[in-house]
This record gives structure tokens, sequence and C-alpha cells, in this order.
């Protein structure tokens, strides 16, 4: 086995997702006079698979899609991203997370223990727009040019998800979180993350009850 990962209990996680939600909402409230938005959950968050691995240090995270109304295209990427960074380094210390980290793709915060000096938790947020075609933009940041633009999303795979969901009806579920669990500690390809494990996962768990 390579790793020793397990799933984050959910009374454990269930009040750190809670916090997190107040904090959200402080951040509405900070930039309402710009623009408005919405959040989602996605990826383990929204699945309720989260996970973390045991000796490690980098303890579990929760990923946030921020939804951006802002039809009129009052703001540039750039802005839509700093006013949104600047207002949650205003709020994070209030909840115990440093100040924003700020990726190609998203801007992330952490919960420190101070004593052990490890994560404890973490939160990445990406800031999406809702085409009208159903297609998904976020903001991406070119590091090496210093500059923010909108970029297409790869989209969802809806066929997995039904796949997924005809899994769960059926029972099916925690077969799938056992060997998704079982194919994360096994894995050493640095290259396949845990959204290939996970359509792995799924694919293969239908293909022994499905019907096709």
């Amino acid at each position: 086995m390579q790793h020793d990962f397990e799933y984050v209990p959910r009374k454990e996680y269930l009040p750190v997702k809670k916090e997190l939600e107040l904090l959200i909402n402080d951040v509405q409230d900070e930039v309402r006079e710009y623009f408005t938005f919405s959040f989602t959950y996605i990826g383990s968050t929204n699945r309720k698979m989260i996970t973390r691995e045991q000796r490690g240090n980098i303890g579990y995270d929760f990923d946030v899609n921020i939804h951006v109304n802002d039809e009129e295209e009052e703001f540039t990427a750039e802005e839509i991203r700093n006013i949104l960074r600047k207002a949650f380094d205003r709020h994070v210390t209030e909840y115990g997370y440093r100040y924003c980290e700020d990726s190609t793709r998203v801007l992330t915060i952490k919960k420190i223990d101070p004593r052990r000096k490890i994560i404890l938790s973490s939160c990445d947020f990406a800031i999406v727009y809702d085409c009208g075609d159903g297609r998904q933009q976020y903001i991406h940041y070119n590091k090496k040019q210093g500059s923010y633009d909108w970029e297409y999303m790869k989209q969802s795979n809806r066929q997995l998800e039904e796949k997924a969901e005809w899994l769960r009806r059926k029972g099916y579920w925690n077969e799938v979180r056992e060997i998704y669990l079982d194919k994360k500690n096994w894995n050493d390809n640095l290259n396949k993350h845990s959204r290939s494990l996970y359509a792995e996962t799924v694919n293969e768990v239908y293909r022994r009850y499905g019907i096709g």
C-alpha cells in the first residue's frame, strides 16, 4: 500500500463546513457593492467523499465554485479576482485561516494547527461564470505573464454522473466508496488525480452491475 487515506467522518468535517459557509456569507456581504455571487460545493465535497492521509500533514480540503453575477461585464477578470481575494483576506483570520494563496485556477485558504504546524483543513475557491449554453468559464491566473483571463472549463462528464446516480439508487454506493479509497491508497502515479480515480471506480462498478 502506497498511502493511508481515510474518509473524514461527517461529524468532524460538518462543523468546519458550516463555519466556512459563515465566512463565505461575510464575503458576500463585503462585495455586494460590486457584484453578487452564489456558491456550490464540487468534487469530493459534493459527493461526501472527503479524504485525508492519516499520517499526512495537509489535512482535508473543500472545493467550492463561486458563481459571479456580472452579466454586464462591468469588471475584468483581474478586478473580480482581486475584489474577492481582498474580501476573503479581511475575514479569514476571524475563522482561523491564513490569508489567500493565489494559484493558477483557485484561491486557497488554509487552517493551520499553530502547535503542530500542520494543515488541518483548506478550501479551494474557483471563480466561475455560467454561460447560457451550459458551459462554464473560470478565472485563470497566468503567473508568468501576471495576467488574469476567463477560460472555458472542461465540461463535466454527464454520463459519468448518471452512472453514479444509478449506483446510488441501486444500493451499490458503499462499494464505490470502498474501491475508490482502495485505489487512492494504491495509486503510485503522481499524474493520476482523485477525479480520474473516481471516474475509473464508477465505470468499473457500473460495468459490474449495470445493464450496458
